[in-house]
């Protein structure tokens, strides 16, 4: 690749990686919002199946975990496409073993169960 067409491609990358952490931002807090909108309106509805606290904790717990998917994504791109240092790589795989720690927690308290567990196999050995 030439110099000029290398500058064009690290623009298009750093633009994407951008892109994808804005939107990552974007979800987490347009989720937060849509979770405290649901949570009010089950509030005020006396047919709600659950609790508004229980809905409110569901709806962010999932905004939270589209969020850091994408976040994940954007330091994938990030590390590995722009710039491959090995300093760079272990702070990626540091990252994303925290965001992976971080989603599995959440799942288990989303849905009851482990993420590798299908929705309704075997009920006892479910976390709690």
């Amino acid at each position: 690749m030439t110099e000029a067409s290398t500058s064009w491609f690290d623009f298009l990358l750093h633009a994407i990686t951008r892109g994808l952490e804005g939107t990552g931002v974007a979800v987490i807090v347009l989720g937060a919002a849509y979770a405290l909108f649901r949570s009010f309106t089950a509030a005020r509805s006396s047919t709600a199946p659950s609790s508004p606290y229980h809905q409110f904790r569901q709806t962010l717990g999932r905004a939270i975990l589209l969020g850091l998917e994408l976040l994940v994504a954007a330091d994938i791109i990030g590390t590995v496409a722009i710039r491959p240092t090995l300093q760079n790589v272990l702070i990626l795989a540091l990252i994303v073993l925290i965001r992976t720690f971080l989603s599995i927690s959440l799942t288990v308290e989303i849905e009851n169960r482990w993420p590798w567990q299908k929705a309704g196999e075997n009920t006892e050995r479910q976390p709690r």
